[in-house]
């Protein structure tokens, strides 16, 4: 399975340089956190820390790691090239595995420039930043984006049209983050309560304290393979239509 699912990522990794899309998304990305970064965390006088970078960048990763994950099963079904790889001597949860971690480094392809700006910061600073809430704040966001890449890929398994996987991921993720967060403390009973439970915001502010809690990492990654496994049971689905 590992080999099956290292060669299908190495593919779908590169076959995300091979659109726009990829390099769209890379581009836009990164201007948009270099202007957050330039306008919050370099002002004179002001405590060295990339702390509202990380909060920006986390809604940022909103609408663009739908961005990736649209194509990851939808573009197979509509070319019809899903039929020869479903046929070939690979398993379902060989070819999930594959496409979601070829996503996930496309993730960390796009992460790794940020670094330049803890880099500067440190230059500039004085004293340098704290480096535990930075390498909280990028395992926040790398874990924050494997999970919307999973949520992702589930909905991508389950449609031919990219424009309605990149849609219904967005939706579902903001409609979530909506019912978790301020929407859920109106709530009455212990539906607000559970809701809260379940919610990221408070994990994310953790993280960008610098508190790398065990079980804020479990939460996401359980969460993400949960996603994952609804992935591979529609995939495995369509074998029996």
């Amino acid at each position: 399975m590992i080999p099956a699912a290292s060669a299908i990522a190495v593919r779908e990794y590169r076959s995300l340089f091979r659109v726009p899309v990829g390099w769209i998304v890379i581009a836009l990305y990164l201007f948009l956190t270099g202007v957050v970064f330039v306008s919050s965390a370099l002002i004179p006088g002001e405590p060295a820390s990339l702390r509202y970078v990380f909060g920006i960048s986390g809604w940022l990763l909103l609408p663009v790691m739908p961005a990736v994950s649209m194509r990851l099963f939808a573009e197979e079904f509509r070319s019809g090239t899903a039929e020869p790889l479903m046929t070939s001597p690979v398993s379902d949860a060989s070819i999930v595995a594959g496409k979601y971690l070829g996503a996930c480094l496309f993730l960390l392809t796009m992460l790794a420039p940020t670094l330049i700006y803890a880099v500067i910061l440190a230059a500039v600073s004085d004293p340098a930043p704290d480096p535990g809430p930075i390498l909280a704040g990028y395992l926040s966001l790398v874990l924050l984006g494997m999970l919307y890449l999973a949520v992702g890929t589930l909905v991508s398994s389950l449609t031919a049209n990219q424009t309605l996987a990149f849609l219904g991921t967005f939706l579902f993720l903001l409609i979530a983050l909506l019912l978790t967060g301020d929407m859920a403390a109106r709530l009455p009973g212990n539906i607000g309560a559970i809701l809260i439970r379940l919610g990221l915001s408070t994990r994310m502010e953790d993280f960008a304290r610098g508190v790398i809690d065990t079980a804020h990492v479990v939460f996401f990654l359980s969460v993400s393979a949960w996603f994952l496994l609804l992935a591979f049971v529609a995939v495995e689905s369509r074998r029996w239509r």
